[in-house]
């Protein structure tokens, strides 16, 4: 079914690299929704989790990773966790080298998606942190990229500020009543900016 999924979303152009491509593969979906949907796993939807969390759908993590165009060494820091999936998606995208942070505010959520990458061999290479994300987890930056998984209303300036020169953040904003997927590429003082596409997340909690 993982394999059906994968050619639908090359044919739809989604997915452009063999990177993300053998990422989505190698990751079983499955393995990170809830019991009750697992035969839905390999649907192009988001699924719910609980506390009000989804997972998002194959095609936009598959998105979403191709932004930042995944390479072996990076080091890439998620916003919103969820069931640990997209995360080590990204794990799996840069070849299990280098590293991939991800930060909660639920500590239902994290403690359930530490315990999924745990249980798939995925510790060490993800590490799942319990916090706010909008003020990211400057003790380990900068980082070459930022995916945020829940919509805000104005663009964290920490976020920004944890980028290294020249790193990417995919970020979706709330604009006019909608949700548009901004990718960011920070390039000095200056940041370059363009909207992607319009997308429908949760919104971003407060701490």
């Amino acid at each position: 079914m993982a394999a059906r999924l994968v050619d639908e979303l090359t044919r739809e152009g989604v997915i452009k690299s063999e990177r993300v491509r053998k990422a989505l593969l190698s990751v079983p979906r499955e393995e990170f929704v809830l019991p009750e949907y697992r035969m839905m796993a390999y649907e192009d939807r988001p699924l719910p989790l609980f506390a009000g969390a989804t997972i998002s759908a194959p095609h936009m993590v598959a998105m979403m990773c191709e932004l930042i165009e995944p390479r072996p060494g990076m080091k890439i820091l998620e916003v919103g966790t969820g069931s640990g999936y997209h995360a080590t998606v990204c794990a799996e995208a840069i070849e299990r080298r280098g590293k991939v942070y991800t930060i909660e505010i639920v500590k239902e959520l994290a403690v359930y998606a530490a315990q999924n990458i745990e249980r798939l061999g995925y510790w060490g290479v993800v590490e799942v942190f319990h916090g706010d994300g909008r003020w990211g987890l400057g003790r380990h930056a900068p980082f070459d990229a930022i995916i945020v998984t829940a919509a805000v209303t104005t663009i964290p300036r920490p976020l920004v500020d944890q980028l290294r020169d020249g790193g990417v953040l995919v970020i979706p904003v709330e604009e006019d009543g909608g949700q548009v997927l901004y990718r960011l590429v920070k390039r000095g003082e200056k940041v370059e900016k363009r909207a992607v596409t319009y997308v429908l997340f949760v919104p971003m909690r407060e701490g």
